[in-house]
């Protein structure tokens, strides 16, 4: 695994049939990996969705700042429901 504190990496993604590249850093980039194996779709089909969504928005980020945000909020989520099972075993 790469360092957290590592400058970003800009890889192309392809979006509705068009090219386009975001700079993320290493973590965020296997973050977005493990999430879309998780959700069984490949990479371009989730930063496609994150797009989608993103543009909704009244103010859209870029689409770099909407994947990350889209990744803490996921992870964000996924310790709030762990965090409630623990809290019930008690």
């Amino acid at each position: 695994m790469t360092p957290p504190y590592h400058p970003p990496v800009k890889r192309s993604v392809e979006i509705a049939g068009h090219k386009t590249s975001i700079s993320l850093e290493p973590l965020f980039w296997d973050m977005l990996r493990d999430a879309a194996v998780v959700e069984g779709v490949p990479i371009n089909a989730l930063v496609a969705r994150i797009d989608a969504e993103r543009i909704k928005s009244d103010i859209p980020p870029g689409l770099a700042g909407a994947v990350r945000i889209w990744l803490v909020a996921k992870l964000a989520a996924g310790e709030s429901s762990q965090e409630a099972a623990g809290a019930g075993a008690s």
